[in-house]
């Protein structure tokens, strides 16, 4: 199959010295549609290959063709990740679409962006569905006035307080960012007092209408986004746990993965990859891995990472990446840290036994 793609769809000495722009453009196409269809069951080998091909297809045709690209593998789970890092670093009107949707691009990427593009490259990842401290402040940061707006009206953003502090500032005369502020339903009530301090008339007559009536007609769509938030389904549907399976084992092998792999994949934010790395370790499935790693009780994640004697740094950073980056407060974060220091390895090995003696014996 592999080889069938390689020849069939890359002949690059014919496309660059004979082949016309529309002939290049029309296989550009071809190629990226090809891949939308064939995406989740394409192996490691396969995604590999469609990913030099289409990265040397984006050199070759115009910003209509590497915008249909983006626009394409904008709406995958299972994307080439170099491509669709090129196209995002693109111009604008080809980069929109990834940096709106698409689950590829990792915080790391998203920040690397916002510090090097445009503000209309802020803009459109200002809108992403999920949004983490992190990102946010720098989009707070570096962000003009209409980011900043875009920011504050985005339910799926979280803030740091600094980045709370900074855009209260800056809505002092501003008043659409007032008012985006003050529909927000996480602000805490210490900055709901300063920003009616410092709100207009007008933004403050509005956010009582919006109170008295208006509020209802929002509450579906938050509803909506808590209820996402709180399902493991939404979060584990955001990764490319396959594909990730097929990397690690094929490069490192079972026998090749070691702490310091798993904390090396935590500390790049790869959370499908520590994700496989964390269940061959623990020498458990990947499904039971993968959503004892995305819930919000961490119990299961403490029990075997003590038994498997994983090392308190290691554990920090695990804490921190994923689902868990943008579903555990600080404080929980904590808790859960402070119930794998003192829980002892000999009891955890203990109860490891038994949930297995009861999986057998069911």
């Amino acid at each position: 199959m592999s080889e069938s793609i390689h020849t069939e769809l890359v002949n690059f000495s014919m496309l660059e010295e004979a082949a016309t722009q529309e002939q290049r453009e029309e296989l550009t196409r071809n190629v990226v549609n090809l891949y939308s269809l064939t995406s989740a069951t394409c192996s490691k080998e396969q995604m590999d290959i469609y990913d030099a091909v289409l990265m040397r297809l984006a050199d070759l045709v115009s910003d209509d063709g590497r915008s249909h690209m983006a626009e394409t593998l904008s709406k995958l789970r299972r994307a080439p990740e170099s491509v669709v890092l090129k196209l995002a670093n693109d111009i604008i009107d080809v980069a929109r679409p990834l940096l709106e949707k698409s689950t590829i691009l990792r915080d790391a990427d998203l920040i690397e962006i916002a510090n090097r593009c445009t503000q209309e490259h802020m803009q459109a990842i200002a809108v992403r569905d999920v949004l983490s401290e992190m990102v946010t402040d720098v989009l707070v940061d570096k962000g003009e006035a209409p980011v900043k707006r875009t920011l504050a009206a985005n339910p799926g953003a979280a803030f740091s307080d600094q980045s709370v502090n900074k855009l209260l500032h800056a809505a002092e005369g501003d008043q659409e960012l007032q008012l985006n502020l003050g529909l927000r339903c996480d602000l805490h009530d210490d900055y709901i007092v300063r920003l009616i301090a410092i709100a207009s008339e007008q933004v403050r007559q509005r956010l009582v209408e919006q109170g008295e009536g208006g509020t209802a007609s929002r509450i579906p769509q938050a509803a909506r986004l808590a209820a996402q938030r709180m399902s493991n389904e939404y979060w584990l549907a955001r990764y490319d746990f396959e594909t990730a399976q097929e990397a690690v084992i094929g490069r490192f092998g079972r026998n090749g993965l070691s702490e310091q792999l798993l904390r090396r994949f935590a500390e790049e934010d790869r959370f499908p990859e520590a994700v496989v790395t964390f269940a061959c370790l623990a020498g458990i499935g990947l499904s039971e891995a993968m959503h004892w790693m995305v819930r919000v009780d961490t119990q299961p994640f403490v029990v075997m990472a003590r038994a498997c004697g994983l090392t308190p740094m290691t554990v920090q950073a695990l804490l921190k990446i994923g689902p868990w980056r943008h579903r555990l407060s600080a404080d929980m974060r904590m808790e859960t840290f402070n119930r794998y220091q003192s829980l002892n390895r000999d009891k955890a090995r203990r109860m490891v036994a038994m949930w297995r003696d009861q999986r057998m014996a069911s």
